[in-house]
């Protein structure tokens, strides 16, 4: 109804008398009446469009990635968790999970590895139910990408979920691998091959936060396990490197004996790292 219906309306009934006013009272709160239920039918049809929408994206995004959600739709992360990282990529882990709780190489429970050290690969059974994230600032020697996507516009490659075991207990891993960053995270689940979908999903970029990197070992270059080579890649990625030393008997002096804080913290731009080093005799 316009402001000239509703003159014209109150022209005519002051006209007819009293009842007539009381009448068309009646008529116009039924109209307006009418016409905000009509307002709240549609805010309702719009929230619950909207809420379909919110759902139905997601679900698609899965069905076109081949199974694993990308980086870019990645879901809010659980609120009781922590940060790992290694330089500006980092994973979103929960904060009960341990860090490098390995027998033989094998987790025994939920865990974080990074930085483990050597380990005895004896023949340890893998209990069921555990997940862990394995990071790296390399890839693995069997890596193989069979796709790529964006992870907060950084270009990543996946390698999609395979599992393998026998009659016991299957187990679950699959990979990703941030190249211009130089970041790996593989994740493992003996609960299910979706659970290493989900793990790999909290993978994010963190411009104003820096991870602790693991100081590097191979039997082709062990003086990267050395303090001089590791300092250096502190430096790199902002952080300001501390060295200490300390007595390790039979050991290599230059040889790294502790990081602090440890490797996997993330740290502002700018932190002390404390290194320890070997002692020179």
């Amino acid at each position: 109804m316009t402001a000239n219906d509703l003159r014209e309306l109150l022209r005519t009934t002051a006209a007819e008398g009293s009842d007539a006013v009381d009448l068309a009272e009646d008529a116009l709160a039924d109209r307006i009446r009418r016409r905000r239920i009509r307002t709240r039918r549609f805010a309702v049809g719009g929230v619950a469009l909207t809420a379909t929408a919110v759902i139905a994206a997601p679900m698609l995004a899965v069905r076109l990635s081949g199974g694993h959600p990308p980086a870019a739709t990645t879901p809010p992360a659980p609120a009781a968790t922590r940060l790992v990282g290694i330089g500006h990529a980092a994973i979103a882990v929960p904060k009960q999970w341990a860090t490098n709780q390995l027998r033989c190489g094998t987790p025994q429970k939920d865990t974080v590895i990074i930085d483990a050290g050597p380990q005895n690969l004896c023949e340890t059974p893998y209990p069921d139910g555990v997940e862990s994230v394995y990071l790296a600032s390399r890839t693995r020697i069997d890596f193989q990408a069979d796709e790529t996507f964006q992870i907060d516009g950084v270009r990543a490659e996946r390698q999609r979920t395979r599992c393998t075991g026998d009659n016991r207990v299957t187990v679950c891993s699959g990979t990703v691998f941030i190249p211009s960053l130089n970041a790996s995270f593989r994740a493992e689940s003996s609960a299910s091959p979706g659970e290493v979908d989900r793990i790999l999903a909290r993978i994010m970029i963190v411009p104003n936060k820096v991870g602790v990197p693991e100081p590097l070992f191979s039997e082709s270059n062990p003086a990267a396990r050395f303090g001089e080579q590791y300092t250096d890649r502190l430096t790199a990625l902002g952080l300001k490197p501390d060295i200490q030393t300390g007595k390790s008997p039979g050991s290599i002096p230059g040889n790294i004996l502790a990081v602090s804080p440890s490797p996997g913290t993330m740290l502002t731009p700018g932190a002390t790292v404390t290194v320890t080093v070997v002692a020179q005799p």
